[in-house]
């Protein structure tokens, strides 16, 4: 990486930026830090560009909601020219007014057509309310002074009125949720003045305010007198009724009901035409709005970073700070005169701009390895220039995870639903989706792939015999020679397996951790080679490694040599490897078997390495740099480093490799008297290396004994297995009755169910996440530290959208 420097002309400028934007080689950075975001010089640009994306924002939730499906997205227009941002903000406008005036008009006929509806169904409904109430009362019981009660079937406004009674009626509808409060307050309040009559509708209407269908219930209040009637009023307003005229007389009523017939109908005729015209309105507008959402992204994008950009002094030029790839230089030229090609006086670059700053980590990956690139990732960035695992974690963690999931059938499984999965990413409805879950879930599926493949790499054979049976392999015709890969399956049938498998296992699990920890021990040589740090070869990289190989590395060895040197015949005379083990930090070896000679001096000279290899590492780094930075001044300039804390000594370390790689030379990192020289705190120092030294030899017990869940998933997956297969298909084959085959499907339904849950779901992930811990904590922090910052380029097709994260595109 480099910091190079961009000098745009003023006219080119934009279209420089949209070039680079196409690329994606470059990260800006903000030449203007102290500047607020209102004070910058395109604010007003990116306002407009914001008011356009509101507009579209409108324009996709009515598509949406009118369920128009959008063309294909295969277009990526570039971004428009500063003088077409009007037009397009025009076209813009234009139609959110044009979609406006039709949507209002649209909800408003639909508002006026739902109140007819509704008056259509109270009509028709309280005219049963009065049927009813003349049919329950008795002739003989009605009023002497009331004769034409006896003759008519209604009981009318208008005879009420010309009696003296004084009623009036107050109809509507309301929410059949509130109906009950309704009729409890109408109670209370008018005490008992007022009759209610209610029903409900048969058919959901739609509520106004919501959208939404709900059931309404028609209800008729008659009251008696001026004052009842107010309070009545005042209570349907407050549980929002809607209120209907009540007509006086049938005659009325039935004028009032074909009159509803006839506008419902002309209603629904207009209604239908302006659905028509909305329709075709948001086709045209969903032509296009695709591609400015594009555009509209690019334009804002391009005026943020001309924010991030400093004016020279004659303010006819632009200066630009980016962190670009060394090799992609060229591209950025080329990219530059493309963009200016149209003025005099383009663009260029002036590259290798001396700095004092950390630069970013840009790690290139392909398909196949964004994979493993995002597990190291989800962990830390690496800082700029330090030993990147991911390579190494491409061969170790499916390996590890093989280890806990060995199993054929299972694998297959996996594997057929993994491979489904990476074909269809493809599809163009996974592919449109932008989020970090589905990008991460594609690579997942393909790692998940390469893991379930190793595990099914196991030998299949035919087993015939005895269901129950010891094996002992010092019995003649037993074994008639080692197997050719893994373990022989005849295991599988003895009884005593266990005992063998989880002997085996447990030291294997062992001796995959020693190598895989030595291995992380001495990736570290290359940071320090790399950094120019060649005091920590002797101070910290060979303490750390004599200390792990003198005490587990030998541990390992005695678990190769017992299986060398002891055969099947003289196995129990082996001596225990834990109790030498023991013994060897013990200081005794007397009154045991030796494993072989010399065993007891070799084991107290291992200790005293490893004790003395403690010192070394807890002292040697802080001693070394108070002595180098206490010395002759010459002698840090002689030996290349400078008297500096341990932060800026990385960043110096950084920038010279930088400098080494150019080719260049700066005056100002050449001698250590042009830039100010840091105090060196011995205190801070030895701290540091104490803490680190505490955490590397109780890590070396702690991250050994770590590795044994190679061995316990690996018998977790193996017995769940079995206790599935004994109990739950086993029994439906031991049926031998005629309803045995009936029974036996739903029998291996839930065997199915309960293979694909616990084995392939729950044991898979369990495996994933063993293997990925075993790769962070006990290999990766042997030498990879992970606190760097990732570069981040300033790319269109990187960008995020707010209308992808609302699900409108």
């Amino acid at each position: 990486m480099c910091l190079a420097q961009l000098f745009l002309q003023s006219g080119s400028a934009y279209d420089c930026i949209s070039e680079l934007g196409e690329l994606g080689l470059v990260e800006f950075r903000d030449l203007n830090p102290s500047v607020t975001t209102f004070q910058r010089k395109h604010v007003n640009e990116i306002k407009k560009c914001e008011e356009m994306e509101r507009i579209l924002g409108y324009l996709l939730r009515e598509v949406k909601k009118a369920d128009i499906s959008l063309p294909e997205r295969d277009v990526n227009p570039v971004a428009p020219l500063p003088k077409h941002i009007m037009s397009i903000m025009e076209q813009l406008q234009r139609l959110e007014v044009e979609l406006g005036e039709v949507t209002r008009n649209k909800d408003k006929l639909q508002r006026n057509l739902l109140e007819l509806t509704e008056y259509t169904h109270m009509l028709r409904i309280t005219r049963t309310f009065v049927q009813r109430s003349v049919e329950r009362e008795p002739l003989q019981a009605q009023y002497e002074e009331f004769p034409f009660l006896e003759k008519d079937t209604m009981l009318e406004y208008s005879s009420m009125q010309r009696l003296g009674a004084k009623l009036g009626f107050i109809s509507g509808l309301i929410q059949r949720t509130k109906i009950q409060a309704f009729e409890r307050m109408l109670w209370r309040v008018c005490k008992g003045y007022t009759i209610l009559s209610y029903a409900e509708v048969e058919e959901y209407l739609e509520d106004p305010d919501t959208g939404e269908p709900s059931k309404r219930v028609v209800f008729l209040i008659s009251y008696w007198g001026d004052q009842i009637g107010q309070k009545v009023k005042k209570i349907c307003d407050c549980y929002h009724c809607h209120l209907y005229p009540y007509p006086s007389s049938n005659e009325e009523r039935n004028d009032v009901v074909e009159g509803l017939r006839t506008r419902i109908q002309d209603l629904h005729t207009v209604l239908h035409r302006t659905e028509d015209y909305l329709k075709q309105v948001l086709m045209k507008a969903s032509e296009s709005v695709y591609t400015w959402v594009i555009q509209v992204k690019k334009m804002k994008a391009i005026y943020y970073i001309l924010n991030l950009c400093s004016l020279d002094v004659t303010n006819k030029c632009l200066i630009a700070e980016v962190w670009c790839p060394v090799d992609d230089i060229p591209t950025l030229q080329r990219a530059l005169e493309e963009g200016s090609k149209k003025r005099i006086d383009g663009s260029f670059l002036c590259q290798s701009h001396p700095h004092q700053r950390r630069p970013p980590t840009l790690i290139r990956t392909n398909k196949f390895t964004s994979g493993f690139q995002n597990i190291v990732d989800a962990y830390g960035v690496g800082n700029y220039r330090e030993v990147n695992p991911a390579p190494f974690t491409i061969i170790t963690f499916p390996f590890l995870f093989a280890v806990m999931f060995g199993d054929l059938g299972h694998g297959a499984i996996m594997a057929l639903f993994a491979l489904w999965m990476v074909l269809y990413e493809n599809n163009r409805k996974l592919k449109n989706t932008r989020n970090e879950v589905s990008e991460y879930s594609k690579a997942i599926f393909d790692l998940i792939l390469i893991c379930v493949t190793y595990s099914m790499f196991k030998v299949i054979a035919d087993i015939r015999g005895n269901r129950f049976l010891t094996l002992d392999p010092n019995v003649t015709g037993v074994f008639t020679g080692p197997y050719p890969l893994g373990i022989d399956p005849i295991w599988n049938l003895a009884s005593n397996r266990l005992t063998f498998l989880n002997s085996y296992k447990m030291k294997m699990s062992v001796i995959l951790g020693i190598i895989h920890m030595s291995f992380g021990v001495i990736l570290s040589t290359y940071n320090h080679l790399h950094f120019r740090k060649k005091y920590n070869l002797y101070l910290v990289f060979l303490p750390e490694l004599l200390f792990l190989l003198c005490l587990f590395g030998y541990l390992a060895f005695m678990i190769i040599y017992k299986w060398l040197m002891f055969t099947a015949k003289d196995s129990r005379l082996a001596p225990s490897i834990l109790i030498h083990f023991i013994n060897m930090f013990l200081m005794q070896g007397d009154g045991l078997q030796p494993l072989y000679p010399g065993q007891t001096g070799l084991q107290v000279f291992l200790v005293i390495i490893a004790v003395l290899s403690v010192p070394v590492l807890l002292l040697g780094k802080p001693l070394y740099l108070y002595w180098l930075h206490n010395g002759s001044n010459r002698i840090g300039m002689y030996r290349g480093y400078e008297r500096v804390r341990r932060n800026s000594e990385e960043e110096l370390y950084l920038m010279r490799a930088h400098d080494m790689e150019e080719g260049s030379g700066h005056s100002d990192l050449s001698t250590s008297g042009e830039r100010p020289t840091e105090e060196f705190d011995f205190g801070d120092e030895f701290l540091h290396q104490a803490i680190h030294t505490i955490e590397y030899c109780l890590g070396c017990v702690s991250n050994t004994a770590s590795y044994l869940r190679l061995w316990a998933l690996s018998l977790a997956h193996a017995q769940l297995s079995e206790v599935l297969w004994a109990m739950v298909m086993r029994v439906g084959l031991r049926m031998d009755t005629t309803l045995g085959v009936l029974f036996l499907v739903p029998v291996f339904c839930l065997f199915a169910v309960l293979t694909v849950s616990i084995l392939l779901v729950m044991e898979g992930l369990s495996a994933f996440l063993h293997a990925l811990r075993l790769h962070w904590v006990e290999f990766q922090n042997k030498f990879y530290s992970g606190t760097g910052v990732k570069l981040c380029p300033f790319s269109f097709s990187l960008l995020p959208s707010s209308f992808e994260h609302d699900g409108l595109l």
